[in-house]
């Protein structure tokens, strides 16, 4: 893969997960969340399933590691965040809920600090996981309204982040065989399956009050065909082509895509508070990862000098 055609797919993944928080949001108005978040991973896993069973060469998990992996990947990466991200998406814009899942990258390096052995943050490393925190506070500091929205809606979305962020260290401590598009494909179904046990669960999950309506149909179908299957299929040749330094990157492209689609198409704004929040994620980010990003910067320097 070329570098125009990397920067390219960059471009299009940070638009496909960026509109992806309009689309949730539109939808919103339309079906219960949790049960929005089951429907969009019933058919996001089985175009997946599809997909894998035609691009790899093991689609039927068949060790012990493999089945972990799912564990983990369903749980923590499919059901508890998209529960988290769907519900708390309800109470905010659609940037801030990309401001707020930006804080992954950090919080993955912190519970890889944590959990891996060998692993252990600087002094300046704690600074960016200061920052990074500061950042949400600021995000989730309330305006005029002290209701549930205002504060407990980015708190879940922050919660979001933190699953997936745990589950991402945890799949590194797994030694599955299976390729990774099984796996996320076979995470999309069980979570899906989690996420429907959630909903009937729920006292506020009602099937009565979903809305078959177009509106709803292309939310869902949005979510599922491009924002799942198409966004992890790029991502999956991106993670090959960049490493996982530079992929990580899209975390801090997503917002600003999903600022000018929520402004675009549903007339939302974002304040300057979350404006800042946003600053100090990032601010963060670079500082736990400076030395990744100075070696990346230098390498492509030497490439370009070599070229």
């Amino acid at each position: 893969m070329g570098a125009y055609r990397a920067a390219g797919l960059f471009v299009v993944l940070s638009m496909l997960w960026g509109t992806a928080f309009v689309a949730i949001k539109a939808g919103l108005s339309e079906l219960p969340p949790v049960l929005f978040a089951a429907l969009r991973y019933d058919l996001a896993g089985l175009l997946l399933i599809g997909y894998a069973a035609a691009t790899t060469n093991r689609l039927i998990p068949d060790i012990r590691a493999d089945w972990i992996a799912i564990g983990v990947g369903a749980v923590l990466l499919i059901a508890a965040y998209n529960a988290l991200l769907f519900v708390g998406q309800q109470g905010v814009t659609s940037a801030v809920g990309a401001i707020l899942v930006a804080t992954a990258p950090i919080l993955t390096t912190g519970f890889s600090r944590l959990l891996l052995p060998g692993e252990g943050l600087t002094p300046v490393g704690l600074v960016g996981l200061a920052s990074g925190f500061a950042g949400v506070g600021l995000i989730a500091v309330p305006g005029e309204s002290l209701g549930v929205d205002a504060v407990l809606a980015p708190g879940l979305i922050f919660l979001a982040a933190v699953s997936v962020a745990l589950g991402s260290v945890l799949l590194e401590r797994t030694e599955e065989a299976l390729p990774i598009e099984s796996t996320v494909a076979w995470s999309f179904l069980a979570g899906a399956v989690l996420l429907h046990l959630a909903a009937v669960a729920l006292p506020t999950e009602s099937i009565g009050d979903a809305t078959v309506s177009r509106e709803a149909l292309l939310a869902l179908a949005y979510l599922a065909v491009f924002a799942s299957v198409v966004g992890y299929v790029i991502y999956f040749r991106l993670l090959d082509r960049l490493g996982a330094v530079d992929i990580s990157l899209v975390s801090y492209a997503v917002p600003v895509s999903a600022a000018v689609a929520g402004w675009t198409v549903l007339g939302e704004k974002i304040d300057g508070l979350a404006v800042a929040g946003f600053l100090l994620i990032l601010a963060g980010f670079v500082l736990i990862k400076r030395k990744a990003l100075a070696n990346r910067v230098a390498a492509l320097g030497e490439r370009g000098v070599d070229g």
